[in-house]
């Protein structure tokens, strides 16, 4: 995939160049002019467009036979695909891209991990419009009885750190009596359900649901209707690769291709985008 730069304007507005170059080793990578005010997409290394995100998430990103796939993945494809680069994926702690360090650190141009977008969150970097839906979900053994927070009494709950599903389950710690443990990410916490560590788990709705797809000798029995939506960020103030993300979403809505890579993960068509 070749760089593509705008000739024209380095041409015609040297100052312009000047800047760029002092900036940094960022790329200019030629948007069609549908960026925010006309600016270029700057990418951290030539040729990629790099993902922060946090393995396993399964169906959203995870390994299989050696390479990272998921549905974040094929969605932020579109976005390489668009802007002429290949996508390059870097495997980080949730806590970092939470905390906008990812950003600050420069590893990444755009993170995609099922990230729900909330106040705190956007306070630290910006999204892009929501691309998928979400509520909280509890896991449990299968004949446990537990069918709700109100089960869990005396109990122990499990969390993945750093995570909507986390706050739930503090807000609602006093009330309903029981004590959280963290994971550092999703693969631990559902394992933990399954060897007896914690009797519960919280987290996504669609992660969840596709794990006991795989471990029948769990289950989903309860949602908490949270009203969730993930966005992919970006570092505050990139309003150039913000607007080539939406833009890419809402194409990609429009035109079926949305449709085919929510199909492919989770076989069935979304109920409305």
């Amino acid at each position: 995939m070749a760089r593509r730069t705008n000739l024209r304007a380095l041409v015609l507005l040297p100052a312009l160049a000047l800047a760029a170059t002092v900036a940094g080793c960022a790329e200019e990578v030629n948007t069609g002019g549908q960026s925010q005010a006309g600016e270029e997409v700057q990418l951290i290394n030539e040729g990629q467009l790099t993902t922060c995100t946090h393995l396993p998430y399964p169906p959203f990103q995870f390994t299989q036979n050696g390479q990272t796939v998921g549905f974040d993945v094929d969605i932020v494809d579109l976005v390489a695909k668009d802007l002429g680069v290949e996508q390059s994926i870097f495997d980080t702690s949730f806590e970092g891209i939470e905390s906008g360090q990812s950003f600050n650190t420069g590893q990444c141009d755009l993170a995609a991990a099922a990230i729900t977008i909330n106040d705190k969150r956007d306070r630290v970097m910006d999204f892009s419009k929501g691309y998928f839906d979400a509520n909280q979900a509890l896991l449990v053994k299968k004949g446990s009885g537990i069918q709700g927070l109100e089960q869990l009494r005396g109990k122990t709950l499990g969390v993945q750190l750093s995570t909507t599903g986390e706050d739930y389950a503090e807000q609602n710690k006093a009330k309903y009596g029981y004590t959280t443990r963290q994971f550092e990410d999703l693969a631990l916490l559902q394992t933990a359900v399954k060897t007896g560590q914690v009797d519960a788990a919280i987290n996504d709705n669609s992660v969840l649901y596709d794990f006991v797809k795989q471990n029948p000798d769990t289950e989903v029995t309860a949602e908490f209707e949270t009203g969730e939506q993930y966005g992919i960020a970006v570092k505050t103030g990139n309003g150039a690769l913000r607007a080539k993300i939406n833009e890419v979403i809402d194409r990609a809505k429009q035109d079926g291709t949305y449709d085919r890579i929510y199909e492919k993960w989770f076989g069935k068509k979304p109920q409305s985008n």
